[in-house]
């Protein structure tokens, strides 16, 4: 994983546990706004769970997807990333 995915990993790791040890340390509080906003973080605490399982199944398969095109088509994909970097080099040698 990149370090972008790893920071961001993290920091979703650290908001969950937070979250969770907060949830924990009001769980004696009886008011009514306490317990509705308990309800709404543990709602929110297991849709960020399910979304982000979500996204690495989705990405997994979508590295899944270009490993097969790229093996099942060798040629074409590296005619394509060298077009893709040639064309990228000019537009960025043209900006300097």
């Amino acid at each position: 994983m990149s370090k972008y995915t790893n920071a961001v990993y993290k920091d979703l790791e650290n908001l969950t546990e937070d979250s969770q040890a907060l949830l924990l340390a009001t769980a004696d509080a009886a008011e009514h706004k306490v317990v509705e906003a308990r309800k709404r973080l543990t709602a929110a605490v297991e849709k960020s769970k399910a979304t982000w399982q979500r996204m690495q199944k989705q990405s997994g398969e979508a590295a899944q997807a270009a490993d097969d095109a790229v093996r099942s088509h060798p040629y074409p994909a590296m005619g394509v990333a060298l077009s893709v970097g040639v064309a990228l080099g000019w537009l960025l040698t043209r900006r300097n």
